[in-house]
């Protein structure tokens, strides 16, 4: 292999350079020894990404397999690779939500590629260690395997909901009076007031009406409009204190409402009830 005309030795010889810090940096060397070795290109999601990062560190334990699986009635064309399926399971992952199989779609199509490496440090002080670690052979996109489509919906939305959801933190103030967090003159006070007001007048509200008898109840309806001919719904039934249905049933069997004119939404007796009324006063 040939770089700008220059025969690159194989071996493990080099030229030096000393920089500004006594580090001794590797020139004009590349390590072509595994330049032929076919290596795969796999776009991974960042859950498999990470499960791969957060395997141990033994090189002896494997953090996945590859299971390819050949339909030989499909086609018996050896270049034809739409007969050939792959798939991919994790050893293990950390999180239990993680997805163990995967479906390997392989691209045709690609630009010819290469791995190169480049090592940080040795024990010899040396940096710039350019290797060619191989060439892509294979290029796949990874996408979850079929059987695992809803659960790796349900996945998606947990990370959605996580990522929408505000993280809250509790921290300890030192040396703080106090004097900024003071509400503003009568801002808390009169909002406690109108609390105060509120909760009084609808627990006066929610008091129980007993219902009086239906004879009775006419007696002190009569009553009421010999003082005075015309009455609100309101008025009466503060005055009779009683339910406010049931007083809308005496009201619509005794009185007639008034839809418009000057007495609009007030109840007056009925004609036949105005002249009993009249007859019973005393003269």
């Amino acid at each position: 292999m040939d770089v700008d005309g220059k025969s690159i030795d194989r071996s493990t010889s080099r030229k030096h350079q000393t920089n500004n810090n006594n580090i001794v940096v590797g020139t004009d060397f590349l390590e072509t020894n595994k330049a032929d070795r076919a290596m795969w290109l796999l776009k991974c999601p960042q859950v498999v990404t990470r499960a791969l990062s957060n395997s141990p560190d033994a090189p002896s334990r494997p953090v996945a397999k590859v299971i390819v699986s050949v339909d030989p009635l499909q086609s018996n064309d050896d270049d034809d690779s739409s007969s050939t399926e792959f798939t991919m399971e994790l050893a293990s992952t950390d999180s239990g939500n993680a997805l163990r199989s995967y479906t390997l779609n392989m691209s045709t199509d690609f630009i010819p590629m290469s791995v190169f490496s480049e090592s940080s440090q040795d024990s010899s002080f040396v940096l710039g260690k350019f290797t060619v670690e191989g060439k892509i052979l294979n290029k796949f996109d990874m996408k979850p395997h079929d059987q695992n489509l809803e659960r790796y919906g349900k996945l998606c939305r947990e990370r959605t909901h996580k990522s929408m959801t505000k993280s809250r933190q509790i921290q300890v103030i030192d040396h703080v009076t106090g004097g900024h967090m003071r509400p503003m003159p009568g801002m808390d006070v009169l909002s406690f007031g109108a609390a105060e007001k509120k909760k009084v007048v609808s627990k006066g509200s929610e008091t129980k009406r007993l219902r009086k008898e239906r004879g009775e109840l006419e007696k002190i309806i009569f009553k009421l409009f010999e003082r005075q001919p015309y009455w609100t719904s309101k008025q009466l039934i503060q005055e009779t204190d009683q339910p406010e249905q049931y007083m809308k049933e005496i009201l619509k069997d005794l009185c007639v409402y008034n839809n418009k004119g000057v007495h609009q939404g007030t109840y007056e007796l009925k004609p036949e009830y105005k002249e009993s009324s009249e007859e019973t006063k005393p003269r």
